[in-house]
């Protein structure tokens, strides 16, 4: 099945099924249920002639790897001045699951110090944690552009968009997902993972791949909430609008503020709040403004 950019999804371990008693008031009813996938992935780096180094290990949804790793890489500001000549699986004579290590190989030699300094431990439910300071996160990040400015309509039609476009989250109820829209709305892509932070590296990840880099002229829209880490992946792929169904962290307002992002949250029927940056979005036609 083509996914939102003309690729093939393989069917992987992203959704298995369980066999479950189902409760519904005074009934009981034995059934097979269709659950969402949770599996480690080790991300790996590597320039020419160089040996791997262990970057990170998170818990992720099976799937998309290549895009996971190399959006990881690139988030976290581990591909300054490098190009991504491929990716590469474990070894399928070591490994029972291959896809669960990725190499990401590198145009130039990959410094291990960065990894060292960085502490990363990552898991899906609360993305990189001992996380470097903002003013550590605002020296990686470029500045982003004063635009684009963003119609309402559009800003409020996001939500509806993107769950239209879940495939996985039909299925089992039990996935986040990012979304990257134009300015007038159109869907680009999307990315699904068990852990909202994994959702936004695999999307990232796909457009390093793409050569779509760097993401000014896009909006991120996610499910849940937002959280520090959300805005600084943002910040750092070049994204300037970040909105999300649910509230933001203060941490992820502070860093919004501070690295240029605008901030919506809170977007549910015909409502959204702005928490940072607010002229990207055009909101002329409300009464009193303009």
């Amino acid at each position: 099945m083509p996914d939102l950019n003309g690729d093939t999804i393989s069917p992987t371990r992203h959704v298995t099924s369980r066999r479950i008693l189902a409760i519904r008031g005074e009934s009981l009813e034995v059934r097979d249920d269709r659950v969402v996938g949770e599996a480690p992935l080790e991300i790996r780096a590597a320039g020419p002639r160089q040996d791997s180094v262990a970057v990170a290990v998170t818990m992720r949804t099976p799937g998309n790897e290549a895009e996971l790793a190399v959006g990881f890489l690139q988030t976290e500001g581990l591909l300054e001045g490098q190009e991504v000549l491929r990716t590469t699986g474990g070894d399928p004579s070591a490994l029972s699951q291959p896809d669960d290590t990725i190499v990401v190989r590198l145009s130039n030699s990959f410094d291990d110090s960065a990894v060292a300094e960085r502490h990363f431990v990552a898991t899906a439910s609360c993305g990189i944690c001992g996380k470097a300071s903002i003013d550590e996160v605002a020296l990686r990040v470029k500045p982003l552009p004063d635009g684009p400015v963003v119609s309402r309509s559009v800003v409020l039609a996001l939500p509806d968009l993107l769950r239209a476009a879940q495939r996985a989250f039909d299925e089992t109820g039990g996935l986040h997902a990012a979304g990257l829209f134009t300015p007038r709305g159109e869907l680009l892509a999307l990315r699904e993972d068990v852990g909202r932070h994994n959702a936004l590296d695999k999307l990232v990840g796909s457009q390093v791949l793409a050569g779509a880099m760097p993401l000014h002229e896009r909006i991120l829209m996610v499910s849940g909430r937002v959280s520090f880490e959300i805005v600084q992946k943002a910040a750092v792929a070049g994204i300037p609008i970040v909105c999300a169904i649910s509230a933001p962290s203060d941490l992820a307002i502070e860093t919004a503020e501070r690295l240029g992002v605008t901030l919506v949250g809170f977007l549910r029927g015909t409502g959204f709040n702005v928490y940072a940056h607010d002229a990207r979005i055009d909101l002329r036609d409300l009464s009193g403004l303009g």
